[in-house]
């Protein structure tokens, strides 16, 4: 059985050649990633649920930080789901190039298409997640809306957003082996600063923009508004104005632009320097 798949059609145009290599890379990434084990993809989905269920009895049993608020159950779970996607795409992604160093030594095709690759990955589970979490709203009480269909855009945003990550860290990791470690601390910074345990009325009021400069926590914000209704803040109401949410916007495309820039400036002399 091949390890890697064949990547031929040079015929095809840029764009659909892209394409059509991390697809065959994502579903590689795919079948190696769970390939072994005995209960394969259910792991990848049944993990981040024991997390939400430790976290949903320590915050609603022990520190309460849940008690009194509207939904909670869907709340976490929501965001819990959206950040361990962009945690799995930027981890998996991260050592991706290196990873794979005699099939870039070997073969001609786009390198980027990897780190790309590896994100589509993690996405199929982040679908799975947002279904789950669906159905979790309708047996928590909270009816089907309408401004569920704007969830696919903004999940959309998270995808781009993690997949620019992605692409910086691969990149960035080829020639700084210390941006494994420093990353998984930032992840677990991350994790305490962005309102995913909490809702944003936890944080006081002069240090909630300053925790909206991240579009993560942007998107877990206005996520849970369309989710559950008027019990939560929309992102513009915690910024106090539609101007201020420009803000977080201009990280999130400063973040895709220098991704862009980063790996278009190295991505020549990648298979040299692993």
């Amino acid at each position: 059985m091949a390890v890697y798949p064949e990547i031929t059609p040079r015929e095809l145009r840029p764009a659909r050649h892209f394409f059509y290599v991390a697809l065959a890379l994502s579903r590689m990434e795919f079948k190696l990633r769970y390939f072994g084990s005995v209960l394969g993809y259910l792991w990848s989905f049944l993990r981040p649920f024991l997390l939400f269920g430790v976290l949903y009895v320590v915050f609603t049993k022990i520190v309460r930080a849940g008690a009194g608020v509207e939904h909670y159950p869907v709340l976490l779970l929501f965001g819990l789901v959206l950040f361990n996607f962009l945690a799995d795409a930027t981890m998996m992604g991260l050592p991706s190039l290196v990873s794979r160093e005699s099939l870039l030594r070997k073969v001609s095709f786009p390198r980027a298409s990897i780190p790309i690759a590896v994100t589509a990955t993690a996405a199929a589970n982040l679908g799975l997640g947002l279904v789950v979490v669906l159905l979790l709203a309708l047996v928590n009480g909270v009816g089907a809306r309408a401004s569920w269909l704007l969830l696919f855009p903004l999940v959309l945003g998270v995808i781009v957003f993690a997949a620019a990550l992605a692409l910086l860290l691969s990149v960035l990791f080829v020639r700084y082996r210390d941006v494994q470690p420093v990353w998984d601390v930032a992840l677990q910074f991350a994790f305490w600063a962005t309102p995913i345990i909490y809702t944003i009325g936890f944080i006081p009021e002069r240090y909630r923009q300053f925790v909206m400069l991240n579009p993560l926590a942007v998107a877990v914000e206005q996520g849970r508004h369309w989710l559950v209704g008027s019990e939560v803040p929309t992102a513009e109401a915690v910024m106090g104005s539609y101007a201020k949410l420009l803000l977080p916007a201009a990280v999130f495309v400063g973040v895709i632009a220098l991704s862009v820039w980063t790996f278009r400036r190295r991505s020549a002399s990648i298979a040299e320097e692993l």
